[in-house]
């Protein structure tokens, strides 16, 4: 099957089309600032449920993982119950992205960076050094910290809900109750003010995007992601979603 390629034009046709392009594009950046800025006008929510973390040097709380920064930005790093391993895309994105370099530059920001799981310390601890990660990394095992902000989904521990979507809103829209269970994409950002800790903001699903830095570049060639969500031409190729 023969892959179909975009119109081919003249550099004059190919300019105009560009530079209409380039307008919205400009557009969508100042919408995204816009975005930006209404999201550090959210307000917060303090927390008071004392969780309990396990790191490599014992048991930690939410406090204390901020390392004496005033935030904190959470990846929460999906398990695969099936594998009894860490998630494949979660890998891929800690390999590219929490690197020392990133956590300068988020330190730099008065800004701690950390991964935190559901399993259970000991096999955190083992994936980590397997892996050969030096980003903090963390595990809330018998902790309600995950079910508390919807990263991980178990109707005994907390009513399920994702991307701030009831279970009915989720069976609407095509979730059946057994797809609702173990871990889905999220992160979590909070605020530190002296020994108060503040929850300011948790983002699900496609929200994550910016973390999988590939698609910074993917998302500027002809065929995009290649993803059967993407609103493409007919015949530009599918390879489904990676992350």
């Amino acid at each position: 099957m023969t892959t179909a390629l975009p119109p081919v034009v003249s550099q004059q046709d190919w300019l105009v089309a560009r530079k209409a392009l380039l307008a919205k594009e400009k557009e969508a950046l100042k919408v995204r600032d816009r975005l930006n800025a209404e999201r550090r006008r959210l307000p917060m929510v303090r927390v008071d449920k004392q969780y309990v973390f396990t790191g490599p040097d014992g048991e930690l709380t939410l406090a204390e993982m901020f390392e004496g920064r005033s935030q904190l930005y959470i990846h929460h790093f999906m398990w695969r119950d099936d594998l009894d391993s860490g998630c494949p895309s979660c890998t891929a994105t800690a390999n590219l992205n929490f690197t020392p370099p990133m956590l300068a530059q988020l330190h730099n920001r008065d800004i701690t960076f950390a991964a935190v799981s559901r399993a259970p310390a000991e096999k955190v601890l083992a994936y980590k050094e397997k892996n050969g990660w030096n980003f903090p990394f963390y595990s809330s095992y018998g902790s309600d910290f995950s079910y508390d902000m919807h990263a991980s989904l178990d109707e005994s521990r907390q009513p399920v809900e994702y991307n701030y979507l009831s279970k009915e809103e989720l069976n609407a829209r095509g979730f059946a109750d057994e797809m609702l269970t173990g871990d889905w994409p999220a992160n979590s950002v909070f605020l530190r003010d002296g020994d108060e800790v503040f929850h300011t903001y948790t983002a699900y699903a496609r929200g994550l995007d910016h973390l999988f830095t590939p698609y910074n570049f993917i998302d500027l060639t002809p065929y995009g992601r290649q993803e059967a969500w993407e609103d493409s031409p007919e015949g530009w190729p599918k390879q489904g979603a990676t992350l």
